[in-house]
């Protein structure tokens, strides 16, 4: 089970991190604040710089904190919080199973949310 939760928990939260590097810092073919910033503006959620950064910030801390098995639940909140805002803003005007739906973002929500409840297992950095 230790070592499940440690798959999980390092799977989601290393992608976590990587998307919000894309906000935060651009890389791996992300826009960086600005860019990501403009998009944000663009739906309707303002300043759009602003909300990228703290939108990269709950991706990348959370993923850290999610990935290490440090205060997981802190991270797991991070990241629901995310993924909310995401089917909110985004893919609920898609519909569920639609292209650009919300089922992935669901899957997201409920992995880290029972990662929190069940407790990040044995190999953790705290």
């Amino acid at each position: 089970m230790n070592i499940g939760l440690l798959l999980i928990r390092f799977v989601v939260g290393l992608i976590f991190m990587g998307h919000g590097s894309q906000k935060l810092f651009g890389w791996f073919g992300g826009y960086g604040p600005k860019g990501t910033g403009g998009w944000m503006t663009s739906i309707g959620l303002k300043p759009g710089v602003l909300m990228a950064v703290l939108a990269g910030l709950a991706e990348f801390i959370g993923g850290l904190l999610f990935t290490v098995g440090f205060l997981t639940p802190v991270g797991a909140a991070l990241i629901v919080i995310t993924m909310l805002m995401a089917i909110i803003t985004v893919h609920a005007k898609s519909g569920f199973w639609s292209p650009n739906g919300f089922e992935y973002q669901l899957v997201l929500i409920a992995t880290v949310i029972g990662v929190a409840l069940i407790g990040p297992g044995i190999y953790v950095l705290a």
